[in-house]
């Protein structure tokens, strides 16, 4: 579903990523890990093409997306940054937006049932009438999630979606995130600090650091070697009631 071959980005004259390459299945979610600077949110933007690489290729499904005009970009890929800007908008206005790339000149009966699906699908009916610029980060976060969910993407591109939510609405977005991957074949890729809700919902694992990789694969990779050369911090994996977790072995 997604192919990154040798994609490097530059800001001026400073390299930012250099040599990325990995590729996607679908049904696959993909964490990007790393600390902050490394380029976790830059690749996105990449692969969304807002910023161009200044080296590489990315295939969507079999297309250079590089290639294709923005529009015909947001019909195979849904993107939802950090922080989403709030407007006078409904919610329910601002999720028909993500229909925007295969609406024509009327939004059909189609559009409007997609998008209270994933209302339904997010449990966002109470916040459907209201005003997305009354709303707090964690509201407006998940309303940018079901935007990108409309647009029916082939791939998914989150960069921190549970920044602004507690914890009870962090593990309902990634369960909603994991179930929609795995029921539509489609794939994401998430960019997240927490390590332990990667390990919990992620397939495959990307740890950047100097802008590069330097590890990728399954649970696999994801060990105190690792953890302590990309973060600097000595840390204990195992398990705890079925789960892979990772603790911090610092005084």
């Amino acid at each position: 579903m997604l192919n990154v071959e040798e994609l490097g980005f530059n800001y001026k004259t400073r390299k930012v990523l250099e040599e990325i390459h990995f590729n996607l299945k679908p049904g696959e979610v993909l964490a990007i890990l790393g600390p902050n600077g490394v380029g976790k949110s830059t690749l996105l933007r990449c692969i969304n093409t807002i910023h161009p690489p200044a080296t590489g290729t990315i295939f969507v499904d079999g297309e250079e997306v590089l290639s294709l005009e923005k529009h015909e970009v947001a019909k195979r890929i849904g993107y939802v940054p950090q922080r989403s800007e709030a407007g006078k908008l409904t919610a329910y206005d601002a999720i028909l937006l993500g229909r925007k790339p295969h609406i024509g000149w009327n939004i059909k009966e189609k559009d409007h049932r997609i998008v209270e699906s994933i209302i339904r699908k997010l449990e966002l009916e109470e916040l459907a009438l209201r005003y997305i610029n009354e709303m707090s980060g964690g509201e407006l976060q998940r309303v940018a999630i079901a935007r990108a969910l409309v647009q029916e993407p082939k791939l998914l591109l989150f960069d921190e979606p549970t920044s602004s939510l507690d914890l009870k609405k962090q593990l309902e977005i990634l369960r909603t995130v994991r179930h929609v991957v795995k029921d539509s074949k489609v794939s994401a890729v998430i960019t997240m600090h927490d390590i332990n809700l990667a390990l919990r919902f992620a397939d495959r694992y990307i740890f950047l650091k100097d802008g590069t990789i330097f590890a990728h694969g399954g649970h696999e990779v994801v060990v105190p070697e690792t953890i302590e050369q990309v973060y600097g911090v000595s840390a204990i994996v195992g398990e705890l009631n079925g789960f892979r977790i990772v603790v911090p072995n610092e005084e």
